[in-house]
């Protein structure tokens, strides 16, 4: 190992990525100490994987923290996450920032100080790509001044900010390509919050535990759209139609509005939601590359629209590889829903669940067989309480039999139980 280059000792330092870690592989010699002085690119602060910290307070915890950054040069990436720890003296955190401010690329930021440290003014105009902060809280953004021309990933978890320093705050990012909110505190305007953010680069975004009347999102780059327990009075969406990943996980929402009818949609995955069928399907239905399909534990709005009709989906969607559904079934509204001949020729994944084992719940894995000619997977997902009666085991009994006789006609299919 003393034969390596002392610039590949210091990427390898860069990897072990804890601090400990590195602090410890640095006393095998003088190279090493050489090579974390002068070529280390990643460290790494963390309360949960560093054992020693929960012992340690929070003034010795600064001295050892201040010690090691000072010992470096040329950091890349700089993880601090110390959620868990006291408060930090916001000079000392000020002191880390500031030596390491020129050359860093990547920050996580998970610190608690007295009093609160502007991150935005120490680190605008320098040379940040990622930046996320966690349980901080940002006031008076001032584009002009910090401005992250090389910021491309931006996530806030946990802190506090009125919509209009977020939007301001986008604006100062004219590079930034993904945008994470999780769970964070916004200021409400006369009872009510009201949110519009505008990014012509922007192409991911994650939103999480979130309560809003009204999200307007303009990004006219926007590929992956992920909302999670949310709730909205209206989610209002305004693109170019580059809308490629769509995924609403348990979020309420009175109005959702996409401007315009998306054709280059590959995943679609809805999971706790109601939603009006004929609407939300008109706004998916030109998606011919459409790959992957998920509706699981939807209600449907409209009773006389409660039905989801593979014979469109077959047609509408003919690259379709994977297939989820997950809802109420009712007798007439399942036959109408498998009318037509049309097979789901390239479906490989068949995921189906039910929340009571009946007869129709057969009938349908059945057909879905039938129209799926080139299956390779099917998961039947189930719940299945601790308590049944004779009558219900009985059900589950003659479900599992009729099962096993459907698989010996398609030997080729690998079948998965999931219960719940």
């Amino acid at each position: 190992m003393e034969r390596l280059p002392v610039e590949v000792i210091g990427n390898i330092l860069s990897h072990l990525g804890g601090a400990r870690d590195v602090i410890r592989a640095s006393a095998i010699s003088w190279k090493w100490r050489e090579a974390c002085q002068k070529h280390l690119h990643n460290l790494e602060f963390n309360s949960n994987d560093l054992p020693p910290y929960r012992d340690t307070t929070p003034r010795q915890l600064e001295i050892l923290i201040t010690r090691t950054i000072f010992q470096t040069k040329g950091l890349q990436g700089l993880s601090i996450l110390l959620d868990d720890v006291d408060e930090f003296s916001a000079s000392t955190v000020i002191a880390w920032l500031m030596y390491t401010r020129e050359t860093l690329h990547r920050l996580f930021y998970n610190v608690r100080t007295g009093p609160n440290v502007n991150i935005l003014e120490i680190c605008g105009r320098q040379k940040l790509e990622t930046l996320a902060l966690a349980n901080n809280s940002i006031t008076g953004v001032e584009p002009n001044f910090q401005r992250f021309p090389c910021l491309k990933s931006l996530s806030l978890s946990h802190v506090s900010i009125s919509a209009l320093d977020l939007s301001l705050l986008l604006s100062a990012c004219p590079k930034l390509e993904s945008l994470e909110l999780v769970n964070p505190e916004i200021a409400m305007s006369d009872n009510h919050v009201t949110l519009e953010l505008n990014s012509p680069t922007l192409k991911i975004i994650y939103v999480e535990a979130i309560s809003l009347d009204k999200f307007m999102l303009e990004a006219d780059s926007i590929e992956r759209l992920h909302l999670k327990d949310c709730a909205l009075e209206l989610f209002e969406l305004i693109g170019k139609g580059t809308l490629k990943y769509f995924k609403i996980d348990d979020v309420s929402a009175i109005h959702l509005e996409i401007d315009e009818t998306i054709d280059t949609l590959e995943v679609v995955d809805v999971s706790n939601f109601t939603i009006i069928w004929p609407k939300f399907f008109q706004m998916i239905s030109r998606s011919s590359n459409l790959k992957k399909l998920r509706l699981w534990d939807v209600t449907f709005d409209d009773e006389d629209d409660e039905v989801v009709d593979f014979e469109t989906i077959a047609v509408c969607f003919p690259e379709l590889e994977h297939l989820a559904l997950s809802y109420e079934l009712k007798d007439d509204v399942l036959e109408y829903g498998l009318e037509g001949s049309s097979n789901l020729e390239n479906i490989m994944v068949l995921e189906l669940g039910w929340t009571t084992i009946n007869e129709l719940f057969s009938y349908l894995v059945e057909e879905l067989l039938l129209r799926c000619p080139n299956l390779r997977k099917l998961v039947i997902f189930g719940s299945v309480s601790e308590a049944k009666s004779y009558e219900e085991c009985q059900i589950l009994a003659n479900f599992t039999s009729s099962i096993v006789q459907l698989m010996r006609k398609y030997m080729n299919v690998e079948v998965q139980f999931e219960y719940a």
